[in-house]
């Protein structure tokens, strides 16, 4: 599980790569948030807009999901930057407020199914609303939505 996760708004991959060293500072447009699994936290958006649904489908579906892929190969330091799928960009850029309320809650299920008490604090629906807004950006520029996580 990662510590820190910033999902951040780039031109490309290649300046979201050059982040891979510090992370991507007050340059980039970002939104923060700790102790979640970033993959499988696209994995899980992902499969909501492919099956939207306030139930939470089984573990099993979740991981026969695409999973999104590296902007950088991981080394042995723990640092991770992944780039969101552009068909997920463009689902939570046109997603309304009660999906993203629906899927928050969702996704809040599956945590605490998995993590019980050592779930994050953070304000779920709100790191998920600031990724929509992120991804909004990301389409009306012609950008790209990642993570970069330690």
């Amino acid at each position: 599980m990662a510590h820190d996760i910033v999902f951040f708004l780039a031109p490309d991959d290649k300046t979201a790569a050059a982040t891979y060293r510090k992370g991507p500072g007050p340059a980039f447009e970002s939104v923060t948030c700790r102790f979640i699994e970033p993959d499988s936290a696209m994995a899980e958006w992902d499969m909501y807009f492919q099956h939207p649904s306030a139930e939470l489908p089984p573990v099993e579906r979740l991981l026969e999901q695409p999973w999104p892929e590296w902007v950088v190969t991981p080394m042995n330091d723990g640092v991770e930057i992944l780039a969101l799928p552009q068909r997920l960009t463009r689902a939570l850029a046109d997603a309304g407020p009660a999906e993203l309320e629906e899927l928050a809650g969702r996704w809040s299920a599956r945590l605490r199914a998995a993590d019980g008490d050592d779930m994050t604090d953070d304000d779920l629906p709100a790191v998920l609303k600031g990724v929509a807004r992120l991804a909004l950006s990301a389409v009306r520029t012609g950008g790209g939505v990642y993570s970069w996580s330690f």
